[in-house]
């Protein structure tokens, strides 16, 4: 029997029971935290980059991080919702390779889940606006995560085992795309792995190779094969997500989160974010920003 150590471990954020209407009409939500739904009555849409997803009654559905996305309700929603941030110790999220909004069938035991969340954890929900501009804010996850020092470790190792249970759901081989790591060469594990604890190094093709011990063509395409992108691409987008969640959590500079992702100046991470994001990062901060409370 394989021993499997899971690395990951899984932070509550909000979680409440909410009846929506045609004002739960969202475009360009990007988060850096995870969303699981329990939808009970109604209907709605999510759409991603590549596909359209309906919300419908009897079915769990999560959205990772940094996902684009878009919220609808067309009319009325009642949904069960989680938000928790992920953290690992190799900086590897457990969906590294399936971003995309999944989807399966709910269970008797996952309404449960819910319910006792809400039960070990009153008051944490959003209580300002549905509105995701409104509440994503450093000083709104600083305010709801103090609460989770606040909790007994009783309570505190309750909510985080309802997490791992509720995350677990996805994981099937029908829903959770990850590849096996058992098919991927440890070498580009063990760079992969170095890429996350590393975004604000240099992180050249040429020294990524070296330290693989292979040839940097050669690198470059067996990196491509497993992991669906070339190694630059790769990086880029690894440094923007960690752009995003400073921006989003801290109130570093641009300049200060060019230099703490690993860009030699800030006119090139801009340029590096907007090829990504499609905005540039002072759209995107102000976005996040300026929309007042309800």
């Amino acid at each position: 029997m394989i021993k499997r150590v899971l690395k990951q471990t899984f932070t509550l954020l909000n979680v409440d029971a909410v009846k929506l209407d045609s004002g739960w009409n969202y475009r360009n939500v990007i988060s850096p935290y995870f969303r699981i739904y329990y939808i009970d009555a109604g209907a709605g849409e999510i759409l991603d980059a590549s596909s359209k997803v309906r919300l419908e009654a009897g079915f769990l559905y999560m959205i990772p991080s940094f996902t684009l996305r878009h919220l609808i309700c067309p009319e009325y929603l009642s949904q069960y919702f989680v938000q928790f941030f992920e953290e690992s110790s190799d900086g590897i999220s457990l969906f590294e390779n399936n971003r995309a909004i999944m989807k399966v069938k709910a269970t008797e035991t996952d309404v449960l889940s819910f319910r006792r969340l809400l039960e070990i954890n009153p008051g944490r929900g959003i209580n300002r606006s549905d509105n995701p501009k409104v509440y994503e804010k450093n000083v709104f996850y600083k305010e709801y995560q103090e609460l989770n020092n606040r909790q007994s470790l009783s309570t505190f190792t309750e909510t985080h085992g309802i997490l791992l249970q509720l995350v677990s759901r996805f994981l099937s081989q029908e829903t959770f795309k990850h590849m096996d790591t058992g098919q991927v060469p440890v070498k580009i594990l063990n760079i992969i792995s170095y890429i996350q604890l590393n975004l604000n190094r240099d992180l050249s093709v040429t020294l990524l190779a070296k330290k693989a011990n292979l040839h940097t063509d050669y690198f470059s395409r067996l990196f491509q094969q497993h992991t669906g992108e070339r190694p630059v691409r790769y990086i880029h987008e690894k440094r923007i997500e960690r752009a995003q969640h400073l921006m989003l959590t801290t109130g570093m500079t641009f300049t200060e989160i060019a230099a703490q992702t690993g860009f030699d100046n800030v006119f090139y991470f801009s340029k590096i974010f907007k090829k990504i994001t499609g905005e540039s990062p002072g759209a995107y901060k102000k976005q996040m920003n300026t929309i007042g409370f309800k």
